[in-house]
């Protein structure tokens, strides 16, 4: 298995450990070494498996010494880096004051609002066949319905919520006293056209003074995209189905004629164009990169920021250009935990430098808590069969972490991985080698499912770029 993917179940290489005082309030994070010794003598407990959390049992927090460490985020349509840093200050090579940042704890949160979007768009489907077919009626919903102030889509909503959920358990788990956020906005006009665009240019788009269809005739000169027909009725058709993900932007709409609309379907464009490599190249010519990432940054950047000063930490905003001159300066690569370790000032002019990044970066994949469904439909939108209401079997949920101990066969051993219940009490659970069948009876609880699949991997520093989204 890549050590990209292997589950995460301890701290052992992923930087610090969180500590907690004896009341339960955040101290400075500690070793591994340290957290083990404290383990050891019996001095700590677990309260945590994933991330790993220890509480100390003789230390109160009027008793510590807590200097204080700072959050760090660097938001992403894809994923999200999240580290823990502390500052200090020390006398450089020339005898000046020089900052110092150290990296204790990195988190890239993976999110799943493209998973969002796409279970919406497929129940959407379902009611759209529903309407149309002559099935059991479903009313349809009005387009001018009211929103709240501050509504945002589910798949861009779930950015924020889950961003700021983690960050609010970094700040239970450590004593952060101040957040960095970055704030960067894209200008989409700019992105779409291809170009830097000013003054009255941002104005006016590419339908100025046009329609849909009257642009896309002026672009394919009348005739269908895909065959060259011309003379005939046609259509407008999207290069990239509404089906895979395509949007109704101007530059990933042609004109098709209606043998090469219903041939085309929901193809993939390069498949359907395999054979006719000149006109798949004059279709491609057309298509824009899309700007959905874009799009949800600059609608989330401001709620991102609204909801993380809920937390009563001070929250700083910085550039994207000044993160990027921090990483060039400190030469690492660019992910979302590496940027996040550079966003905020550092006058590296003076000496200020990043001295420490943590081996190991934490991955969280949001992976949700179940559905509200009560059946299982089929390819059609009609329900296949029942699911139990009960989600809840012999004292496991699905996604809480286990540690299995098979007595004899071909997987003895202990083992320790997320389960997946069954009603009859089999369950399984995942391993670094596959998924076992467990009874419950040889199962022991580590740490409820909480919507995240944790696991562990290694920090690049000079190496291709890993940052998506």
């Amino acid at each position: 298995m890549d050590q990209s993917d292997r589950p995460y179940t301890g701290g052992a290489g992923s930087g610090r450990i969180f500590v907690l005082s004896r009341e339960g309030r955040p101290l400075m994070p500690c070793h591994p070494a340290r957290a083990r010794e404290l383990l050891r003598k019996g001095r700590a407990v677990v309260v945590r498996h994933v991330p790993f959390v220890i509480r100390l049992k003789d230390r109160a927090f009027d008793e510590s010494e807590v200097e204080g460490v700072e959050l760090r985020i660097d938001p992403g349509s894809k994923g999200t880096g999240l580290v823990v840093t502390d500052e200090k200050k020390e006398l450089g090579d020339h005898g000046a004051v020089v900052t110092v940042r150290r990296g204790l704890v990195s988190v890239e949160f993976q999110h799943r609002g493209d998973q969002i979007r796409a279970g919406m768009r497929r129940r959407a489907g379902y009611r759209h066949r529903r309407r149309s077919a002559n099935l059991r009626h479903r009313a349809a919903r009005s387009d001018n319905r009211a929103r709240r102030a501050g509504w945002l889509p589910p798949s861009v909503r779930h950015r924020v919520d889950t961003t700021f959920s983690l960050a609010d358990r970094l700040c239970r788990w450590a004593p952060v006293t101040e957040i960095h956020v970055e704030h960067v906005a894209f200008d989409t006009h700019s992105l779409s056209a291809g170009r830097p665009l000013k003054g009255a240019q941002h104005q006016r788009g590419p339908l100025a003074g046009t329609s849909v269809r009257g642009r896309l005739r002026v672009v394919w000169d009348g005739s269908c995209a895909y065959c060259g027909v011309s003379a005939v009725p046609l259509n407008v058709e999207h290069v990239r189905p509404r089906s895979r993900g395509g949007s109704d932007r101007i530059s990933n709409l042609v004109l098709a004629c209606s043998p090469c609309n219903r041939a085309k379907g929901s193809k993939p464009v390069e498949a359907f164009l395999a054979d006719r490599v000149d006109r798949l190249a004059a279709v491609l010519a057309q298509v824009r990169a899309p700007l959905d990432d874009a799009a949800a940054m600059n609608a989330t950047r401001w709620r991102l920021t609204d909801a993380l000063s809920t937390l009563g930490k001070p929250v700083h905003t910085w550039s994207g250009s000044a993160t990027k001159a921090n990483r060039l300066a400190m030469d690492l690569d660019k992910t979302h935990t590496l940027d996040a370790l550079c966003v905020g000032p550092l006058d590296h002019a003076v000496g200020d430098r990043i001295v420490r990044l943590p081996r190991n970066a934490l991955t969280a994949q949001a992976t949700g808590r179940g559905s509200y469904a009560r059946t299982t439909p089929d390819a059609y939108g009609f329900p296949r069969l029942l699911r139990t209401r009960a989600k809840r079997h012999f004292g496991y949920v699905s996604g809480d972490l286990v540690r299995a101990v098979v007595p004899g066969g071909k997987w003895a051993g202990a083992w320790t991985g997320r389960v997946s219940v069954r009603a009859r009490g089999q369950h399984s659970v995942s391993t670094p080698r596959g998924r076992i069948n467990v009874s419950h009876r040889n199962l022991r609880l580590l740490q409820r499912g909480d919507g995240y699949g944790w696991g562990v991997r290694p920090e690049p520093r000079r190496s291709t770029s890993r940052k998506m989204g």
